[in-house]
């Protein structure tokens, strides 16, 4: 009988790529790792991977057994998340990503939220843009929040994905205090931007092509582009007064004194969602943590748009 401990090695083997980054995830030495991959090999009577002085890769076998052992580890966790419910407790441990600006603005609701269920752990991660529906389908986490540029919800072909609209976030336009634009009365006009230095995300980031799209939609592109990597130095940059951006309305949850934002008319959205495997999704401790999640894009709501006099998100 396959070994289900073993199994889960051989995913995360599969999904790190290297024995000694599946020990460093698992918490075990690589010659563990090693040990029981041999031992799992043993078991099917067959090689699993191709091993060299520096490097393994899965075989052909390995690469087969490694679907069959996803959908039996789902169908584990799925019975698992049924069982778990019958109890009704959230408790356990729960990990979350989050890119940067979403993990700033979510975690103090969700903390607050959260604290109160004694059995139940939350570690918050920040990850990198395009990586959470990857960590959540592999296992490496249990939710992700992500974002979402296109009016079409995200497609998981495969149904072993859900996706709940957390909410909607506009770009706008964030200008120093003592800008011209700075000025309610004064109408936002894009044509007239084209002159300024401009502060931005670098190429190829989500965010500077929807900025790109709202330029080239008024017939050019700015006169001076500065790149730099964070919503946070941008927003710091912006504030001393070294140029303007385009920013979603959700960098507008952390303080930064000396910075107006500004609705730009018919600006693009993001959509942000909180991702989770459909087989963990009735398991006590994550239907908790999305229901908190959802507590927290309420208040996130409910903050920018009475603190800042306009919707900003919604």
């Amino acid at each position: 009988m396959l070994d289900l401990r073993r199994l889960h090695i051989l995913h995360e083997f599969a999904v790190h790529g290297t024995i000694a980054a599946t020990a460093n995830a698992l918490g075990y030495t690589p010659s563990a790792i090693s040990q029981q991959l041999a031992a799992l090999e043993r078991e099917v009577g067959t090689q699993l991977l191709d091993r060299t002085a520096r490097s393994a890769e899965l075989t052909d076998a390995g690469r087969l057994l490694l679907g069959h052992a996803e959908q039996i580890l789902a169908m584990v966790e799925a019975a698992e998340s049924v069982l778990a419910a019958q109890t009704g407790a959230p408790q356990g441990r729960v990990t979350l990503t989050a890119f940067p600006t979403a993990a700033v603005a979510f975690a103090p609701s969700l903390a607050r939220e959260l604290r109160t269920y004694e059995g139940l752990q939350l570690v918050l991660r920040q990850t990198t843009h395009g990586s959470g529906a990857r960590q959540v389908q592999t296992a490496e986490v249990d939710i992700s929040l992500v974002d979402h540029w296109s009016e079409r919800a995200p497609d998981d072909a495969a149904g072993t994905l859900r996706y709940f609209l957390l909410l909607h976030d506009p770009l706008v336009l964030a200008v120093p205090e003592g800008h011209r634009l700075a000025d309610p009365s004064i109408p936002v006009d894009f044509a007239e931007l084209l002159d300024e230095s401009w502060v931005t995300a670098p190429v190829g980031e989500p965010s500077r092509s929807a900025i790109d799209r709202l330029l080239g939609d008024v017939g050019g592109s700015p006169g001076a582009v500065w790149e730099f990597e964070g919503i946070g130095t941008i927003m710091s940059l912006v504030a001393r007064g070294l140029g303007i951006a385009a920013v979603p309305a959700l960098a507008f949850s952390s303080s930064y004194p000396g910075l107006v934002h500004r609705r730009i008319p018919n600006a693009p959205v993001r959509r942000i969602y909180a991702l989770a495997r459909a087989t963990s999704v009735p398991r006590p401790a994550i239907d908790v943590t999305l229901r908190a999640l959802r507590k927290a894009a309420q208040d996130i709501i409910n903050v920018l748009n009475t603190e800042r006099g306009e919707a900003l998100v919604y």
